[in-house]
């Protein structure tokens, strides 16, 4: 039997690799294989930190006779769904069709055009609880595929008709949001006893805290800076200071212990706007220490399961002092360096390195973006996942474009230097030509985004199965665990449009967030990105270049717009790279802008302060 699994970029499906199991990495091949056979498809997703994958891997796809009877009547594929992340949403959507308790690791049977017909999570060798042995769902799918199949091609069609529909803009017409009901909302949700949103399990929504801590409004304020407070003290945030990816319970306690690079990332930047120095630079220290790699990237993840006297167990490393950690194996890493979620976390360290003065944080941000400017963007695409110098051919998704070129910009401010916001430039301008409405003459700069279409398409396409299949989804408008795509994408475009005064990117940020409001005013948890766009959309816009050091300390600490510090040599190479922002303002002196009227530039702390 082939190993196919062996040299894979993915750590999960490596460690799949020694399975009885005939597995597939995700492709065409496996499906045509089915086809060829006429077999059904077996598709199994999961990723490295996840405890639930850890078990079915030992208990099920190590069995001899699961596998044994998997291989003859099955094609088997085996997905890490942080590197196909596209494959996973679209699964994920589909199996709802099924059960509404859905997680990892997600098992779905597929027929080889693609067609799903039946799913669910973990399933035991024999029966446990509510959960029914595996050789009987595999006997019942057989006895359906073999006797009912026509049956099942009509639900599968059904589903891909129902995907469809669900993937239809919220609301046609875009409309403001009232920002008032919103937090009315957030408010009647909130757990007055124990802090955040809800009841169990409890995940931190750092997406919207995000909005809620960065929005000029003392409400929204109070309220982010609770949540935040309750989680600093809880069981949910590690002694090393990193967070883990959630609580099972009410009160914060039982966490779900792996740890996440996105989740800490997002929470890095919201305790930093927060003025949360102290919980703060515990983050920092746990991404630097922990997560980052020599050559400057971020391992996507520490796993929930490690090695403890011997015995192998959840979270229970977590449970040890820092003294008896020492004597311990710490739980392993999932090294896959994700680009989106290193733009996260360049973004992230850029905030906290330039709002506390840490160089030496602003130093890390800059050799992950290094890295992946180096590694990560090819001339003929971005690549989405690598590990060890290895690239995934998974392609990138939105959120790898609008994540990566945020977490540039913020770092091209940080440092005052234009080689960062140059790529990201280029990133949203690729992005916005390869959507419907972009246009493909408009060279670097980005062409005006009309009515129809999403501002924001990926230049290489989604994945290439799914489209072959007619399954692939449009571009969610929700978040997960970090921002969808669009709100991501549109984050960076405003950006952009504060630096260069371009128009267009204003527009297809405004397009990526328009027609959420009902839904966003009704259920803010899941938009919590596109609420924090919206909310820099209908601020009014202020911009602060100060070139010098002489007046820095005061910019760097300033809440009210994008600032900027920049030597004289920095800002003509800004203003050479077509920044429009820095166009005229080389000398040493602070420039105040409002929506875009410029007061007069001035020289002394004084006068400086008495502007702001």
């Amino acid at each position: 039997m082939p190993n196919r699994l062996a040299d894979a970029a993915s750590p999960y499906l490596r460690s799949h690799a020694e399975n009885p199991v005939d597995w597939w990495p995700w492709g065409p091949q496996p499906f045509a294989e089915a086809a060829r056979r006429d077999v059904p498809v077996f598709v199994s997703i999961g990723y490295s930190s996840c405890h639930w994958c850890h078990v079915m891997a030992r208990e099920s796809f190590s069995d001899p006779t699961i596998a044994a009877l998997l291989n003859e009547s099955f094609v088997c594929i085996k997905v890490d769904r942080e590197e196909h992340a596209e494959v996973d949403a679209t699964y994920l959507a589909a199996a709802e069709s099924f059960t509404p308790d859905l997680g990892w690791p997600l098992n779905v049977f597929v027929t080889p055009q693609g067609r799903m017909f039946h799913a669910g999570t973990y399933w035991p060798p024999t029966p446990v609880g509510s959960h029914p042995a595996f050789t009987a769902v595999l006997g019942a799918v057989l006895e359906a595929w073999n006797e009912r199949r026509p049956d099942l091609e009509r639900s599968g069609r059904a589903i891909v008709e129902a995907l469809a529909q669900a993937a239809l803009p919220v609301e046609p017409v875009a409309a403001a949001v009232d920002f008032g009901l919103v937090l009315d909302a957030l408010e009647r949700r909130e757990d007055t006893t124990f802090g955040g949103f809800g009841g169990a399990p409890k995940f931190p929504t750092a997406s919207l805290l995000r909005m809620l801590v960065e929005r000029a409004d003392a409400r929204a304020n109070a309220l982010g800076g609770r949540v935040l407070d309750a989680m600093a003290g809880s069981a949910l945030r590690d002694l090393d200071g990193g967070f883990f990816r959630y609580a099972t319970r009410r009160d914060w306690s039982e966490p779900h212990y792996e740890r996440m690079l996105y989740d800490n990332a997002q929470l890095l930047a919201c305790y930093a706007l927060a003025d949360r120095a102290e919980v703060a630079e515990g983050i920092a220290d746990f991404l630097v220490s922990t997560l980052q790699h020599p050559d400057g990237g971020f391992a996507s993840a520490q796993d929930s399961e490690s090695t403890v006297d011997g015995r192998r167990v959840e979270g229970e490393f977590y449970l040890l002092d820092a003294e008896a950690r020492t004597a311990q194996q710490p739980p392993a890493l999932d090294n896959k360096i994700l680009t989106g979620w290193n733009g996260l976390a360049i973004e992230g360290l850029s905030i906290v390195g330039t709002l506390l003065e840490r160089p030496d944080w602003i130093a890390a941000a800059r050799r992950a973006a290094d890295f992946l400017i180096a590694r990560h963007l090819l001339p003929d695409r971005l690549v989405r996942s690598s590990i060890d110098g290895m690239l995934s051919d998974a392609p990138a998704t939105l959120e790898d474009y609008g994540m990566l070129s945020l977490g540039l910009l913020h770092l091209a401010t940080a440092t005052g230097e234009a080689r960062y916001a140059v790529p990201a430039r280029a990133l949203i301008d690729e992005s916005m030509r390869a959507a419907p409405a972009g246009d493909a003459a408009a060279g670097t700069t980005a062409a005006a985004v009309g009515s129809a279409g999403e501002p924001f398409g990926l230049p290489g396409g989604g994945d290439p199965v799914l489209a072959g299949q007619g399954i692939a989804m449009a571009a969610a408008r929700s978040d997960g665990g970090y921002p969808a795509g669009l709100s991501a994408a549109a984050a960076a475009a405003f950006r952009l449009y504060l630096l260069t005064g371009h128009a267009p990117y204003r527009q297809a940020a405004e397009a990526a967030v328009a027609g959420v409001s009902a839904a966003a005013t009704a259920q803010p948890a899941p938009y919590g990105s596109a609420l924090g766009v919206l909310s820099a959309l209908t601020a009014p816009v202020r911009q602060l270049v100060v070139v010098g050091e002489a007046l820095g300390q005061i910019a760097r600490r300033w809440r009210g717009g994008l600032s900027t510090v920049v030597t004289e040599r920095q800002a003509l190479a800004f203003a050479a790279a077509g920044f429009e922002l820095y166009e005229g303002r080389t000398r040493p002196a602070a420039y105040l802008c409002t929506d875009f009227v410029c007061r007069l530039p001035v020289t002394t702390a004084a006068e400086l302060v008495a502007l702001l």
